[in-house]
């Protein structure tokens, strides 16, 4: 059955210079032209786009995979929260059921995490060696949506500080098979060389990034290497640095110096002309439903209000081939009874959210 027509009034934000003054939800798609027949219910507010959240991890946990139940849980906190198109930066958990669902967020898959042998997180990712990274970049590239992960570093006991995964000869073969089969490869980087060797392998984003530097800041802004620093996330870096303390001190003070900086560092790169994305690594430390409070992270490392709200809508959804507003296309939008332009932190508390033409009520679920 049809979704009611929606008169939506006051101000639609489609992108950074353009603000409709009302538009109708029909049969779920945005019409800018009135209906002539049937019941129109009227919602007035402050419109954006769907919101991303393009670093999420739907169906993971602290320890790894959980049930479709559970998953369902976090695809709802995300919808609850606006979040209506979501990146999941790896999962081990099959969630293409998720995509099959209209009350749920539109999803796109990166597959499953690979990261080097006992070099990341227990039951996450395919743990390999070099001589395999092309084969199972390949093998992602088409389990996924268009997006392959990888773990760039992680902390190695050796050196007891942040260690590169990968020699950088395989890295750039990797990264070109999963061009090959038509993905963009992202990967979970905190340390500053594992940023040099993604950029010379030809990488298309990096998430958190917080080891990024003057130099590597330039690189990426001249090869168009997106960022998504998951600010929400790194603010657990000083448990991190704790946690890991009492043997690996060098590495916890590593952790405390690129978290003291993680404000400026992000600022750098945007002042460099670097794209910065929102996204939260929801899924394995964190709670779901968390978009707002990383559109508010961002205006703290020197973005406008503007430019954080079209990192979480337009901007986001450009990149990631995505429509927002437009005459035609599937109604997904979150209405506001404030302007968030004047104060992001009204995106936290959604008064209505849109999803495929159909109005939603929030589930309380937090997951």
């Amino acid at each position: 059955m049809s979704a009611p027509a929606l008169h939506i009034r006051g101000q639609v934000l489609v992108g950074p210079e353009e603000v409709l003054e009302e538009l109708w939800v029909i049969d779920g798609v945005v019409s800018l032209t009135r209906p002539t027949v049937g019941q129109v219910e009227t919602v007035e507010g402050y419109a954006v786009p769907g919101l991303v959240d393009a670093h999420c991890h739907v169906g993971l946990e602290a320890h790894g995979a959980v049930d479709p139940a559970r998953a369902e849980e976090h695809a709802l906190a995300d919808r609850d929260a606006g979040a209506l198109l979501l990146r999941d930066a790896g999962s081990p958990a099959d969630t293409r059921w998720v995509q099959e669902r209209e009350d749920l967020p539109r999803l796109i898959r990166a597959g499953r995490h690979i990261a080097r042998t006992r070099r990341y997180l227990r039951n996450f990712a395919w743990e390999i060696e070099p001589e395999d990274l092309v084969e199972y970049v390949r093998q992602e590239a088409r389990a996924g949506d268009g997006w392959v992960k990888l773990v760039g570093d992680w902390i190695d006991r050796e050196t007891g500080d942040l260690g590169t995964c990968w020699p950088v000869d395989v890295l750039t073969d990797a990264i070109a098979a999963a061009h090959e089969e038509g993905a963009r490869v992202t990967a979970h980087c905190f340390g500053e060389q594992s940023l040099e060797d993604f950029a010379a392998a030809g990488t298309d984003c990096i998430e958190h990034a917080t080891g990024l530097t003057d130099d590597t800041i330039d690189t990426f802004a001249r090869q168009d290497i997106a960022i998504v620093p998951t600010l929400v996330n790194i603010d657990n870096f000083p448990a991190f640095a704790e946690a890991g303390r009492g043997k690996f001190a060098t590495y916890a003070d590593h952790m405390m110096e690129l978290y003291e900086r993680r404000y400026q560092t992000v600022a750098k790169a945007r002042e460099a002309g670097v794209r910065v994305y929102v996204g939260t690594d929801a899924g394995g430390q964190l709670p779901h439903g968390l978009v707002a409070h990383e559109v508010e992270a961002l205006t703290r490392a020197g973005m406008s209000n503007l430019e954080a709200i079209g990192a979480a809508t337009w901007d986001a959804r450009v990149w990631l081939g995505r429509p927002g507003i437009a005459e035609g296309e599937s109604a997904d939008l979150v209405v506001y009874r404030d302007d968030p332009r004047e104060d992001v932190r009204t995106m936290a508390d959604p008064y209505r959210v849109i999803l495929r033409g159909h109005s939603h009520e929030r589930s309380g679920a937090r997951g």
